[in-house]
């Protein structure tokens, strides 16, 4: 496998892309989202490409994949894992086992967990995934179980005004860094799928770029990205019009800011920069916004672009 670099952001954009045709922007804020150890929610009409998306990053980044259909009757147990008794003994001899009870890891057990239509399920069961997001475990009947050193959430979500939906609770989406759509295609894009079947149908020629290890590496390259004072004291403005804004029911956490910081370096890292600039804040935040601040509009560019037009940049 090609060694692991900066460089490498653009070759798993490119592979993505041959699968995930016309969403180039789209791709580069999820993998940015990935960098950063963040969670993505993508939110947009069935169809248009979000679960090949997840399905297919998995695959070019080397990450073992797993993908959870949520629906109504859904249970917790279903997402997490659950203990069953386990009586002991065995039916042929040498297969004796200790009564007691045996935990049974759930899908949540893996690096990359797709939550489909994630707003389907009942608010308890999507609660059932905040430990997770946060706290890389899990835990059961008192014991903790941990998640896989490197564990990423993409959840893909139906519009509220489609039917048998359920709105997301304000503390699970502030666990997603970033929500994006993708959208219609364009007319050439859509074309191309019509004639050759669709992205998907390529997905299994899809080789890896990296591997779990070549990822955290480059996480670990984002994380050593420099950033001025000048870009910190830019972003705790942002946070500070944020809850200043009277358009906006809730104002930016210090956990959405930690957030912002770990993006813009993951944005500058696919660059190939080893600084962040005031333009990767800008490039980043749009993303971020929206689900935070309570004021709905498509990807968050309003709210973003109001608080950008209040925040002189460095």
């Amino acid at each position: 496998m090609t060694a692991v670099d900066a460089r490498s952001c653009q070759r798993i954009i490119n592979a993505t892309a041959k699968v995930v045709v016309g969403q180039h922007a789209a791709i580069r804020k999820a993998l940015t989202c990935i960098l950063a150890g963040g969670h993505l929610l993508i939110e947009d009409l069935p169809g248009l490409g979000k679960t090949t998306l997840a399905h297919t990053l998995a695959n070019v980044l080397g990450l073992s994949f797993k993908r959870l259909q949520f629906t109504a009757d859904m249970l917790p147990a279903d997402v997490v894992g659950s203990s069953i008794y386990n009586p002991g003994g065995g039916s042929q001899p040498g297969t004796e086992s200790p009564a007691g009870f045996r935990f049974i890891p759930g899908p949540v057990f893996t690096q990359m967990l797709l939550a489909d239509e994630i707003n389907r399920a009942p608010p308890k069961v999507q609660s059932a995934l905040l430990e997770a997001m946060e706290e890389r475990q899990v835990s059961i009947d008192g014991k903790r179980y941990p998640l896989p050193g490197v564990f990423f959430v993409i959840a893909t979500q139906n519009p509220l005004e489609q039917a048998g939906t359920y709105p997301l609770p304000e503390s699970q989406l502030d666990r997603f860094a970033i929500v994006i759509r993708l959208g219609y295609p364009d007319a050439q894009t859509e074309r191309r799928m019509l004639l050759d079947g669709g992205g998907r149908s390529h997905l299994g020629e899809i080789e890896p770029v990296v591997d779990s290890a070549g990822l955290m590496q480059l996480q670990e390259q984002a994380r050593r990205v420099h950033v001025a004072d000048g870009i910190g004291a830019y972003v705790q403005s942002l946070l500070a019009a944020s809850r200043e804004a009277p358009e906006f029911s809730v104002g930016l956490s210090p956990r959405a800011g930690l957030m912002l910081i770990s993006l813009a370096r993951a944005w500058a890292l696919i660059d190939q920069r080893d600084h962040v600039l005031p333009d990767d804040v800008q490039a980043v935040l749009p993303a971020l916004v929206n689900h935070r601040v309570g004021m709905d509009d498509h990807d968050g560019r309003d709210a973003a672009e109001l608080l950008l037009s209040r925040v002189a940049a460095p």
